[in-house]
């Protein structure tokens, strides 16, 4: 397959996941597509520059966003493996400029997967006053295995604000294993969100840390979770408080059916006596009330089911 037809059937899938290909084709967007280790597209803008080179099974990235530069535009990141078999790699390295602003989208598409592995190893430095929000959604194929493995270590200087979010929206998640590591300076804020839907014989491993190192720094971590079949989760959700005033919370929610197994750990340590870090953590079924009011109304109970899960994580 050459380059303009994986081009093209990347941004297919693409659309049918909710993007629109005008943000890949439109000099006002910084973008990027990648299937498994080729660069099939890369759009730098004014204030946003977006530097990828191949490595070995991958591709290396750096975003760079100019200080007090604030992008209207969200950028827009594609990356895909449309092979049935084989791994990905990608290190990325975001580093945004001092009182910036920038909302990167990334897709992560693997449409064909019956044994693909997907490494993201990401560095962010989010400088002072600058805020960062990063959406990663996956589009998987409803029959195979995927391994997914997202590492990211996150770095706020002072005032500065970091949110991402992980989605798997179709598909199979398979085998899920997150490890994210967030710093915050004085006054710096963070929200870490993963949505999951484990199905079959799925397996998600999710350990999430944030050290509120600085002076009144805030940090949440939030985890939704829907397990049905024999699928399995474990989720670390760690918050630090070291710095006076601080405050952290974690919030772990998770649904399991079927012969599922859910296992919630929330660890919340403080070091100084000024900082508050709270926790709460709760496994259970679907509503049966929820759930006989949706039947009486005519769904059946499967539909009734997908219709509170749905709910859930969005």
């Amino acid at each position: 397959m050459n380059f303009e037809r994986e081009y093209e059937t990347l941004v297919k899938y693409y659309e049918s996941s909710g993007g629109d290909r005008k943000y890949l084709q439109s000099e006002e967007y910084a973008s990027m597509v990648i299937n498994h280790d080729k660069i099939l597209h890369v759009s730098s803008t004014e204030g946003i520059r977006i530097n990828a080179k191949k490595i070995e099974d991958g591709v290396e990235v750096e975003i760079l966003i100019k200080e007090n530069y604030r992008s209207s535009n969200p950028v827009h990141l594609c990356f895909g493996m449309l092979p049935k078999e084989g791994k990905q790699v990608i290190k990325t390295k975001i580093v945004a400029g001092r009182g910036s602003r920038v909302k990167i989208l990334s897709h992560c598409i693997f449409p064909n997967a019956v044994n693909i592995e997907h490494v993201m190893d990401s560095v962010v430095h989010v400088g002072e006053n600058a805020v960062v929000e990063y959406e990663e959604v996956h589009m998987h194929g409803k029959e195979g295995m995927i391994k997914v493995v997202p590492h990211a270590k996150v770095y706020v200087e002072k005032g500065g604000e970091y949110n991402t979010t992980f989605v798997v929206k179709t598909g199979r998640a398979g085998h899920i294993d997150i490890d994210y590591e967030v710093n915050l300076g004085e006054k710096a804020k963070s929200t870490l969100l993963s949505k999951i839907y484990g199905r079959y014989d799925d397996e998600i491993h999710a350990k999430e840390s944030m050290y509120l190192n600085g002076e009144k720094s805030k940090g949440l971590i939030k985890t939704r979770m829907v397990l049905r079949d024999s699928s399995k989760s474990e989720v670390v959700g760690e918050v630090i408080g070291r710095g006076a005033f601080s405050r952290g919370h974690v919030d772990c929610m998770e649904i399991i059916m079927d012969d599922a197994i859910a296992k919630a750990s929330p660890v919340v340590v403080a070091e100084d006596p000024r900082a508050k870090v709270t926790h709460e953590a709760a496994i259970g079924s679907v509503d049966k009330k929820q759930l006989l009011t949706l039947m009486a109304r005519g769904l059946s109970e499967e539909e009734a089911v997908d219709f509170i899960v749905g709910g859930l994580l969005r």
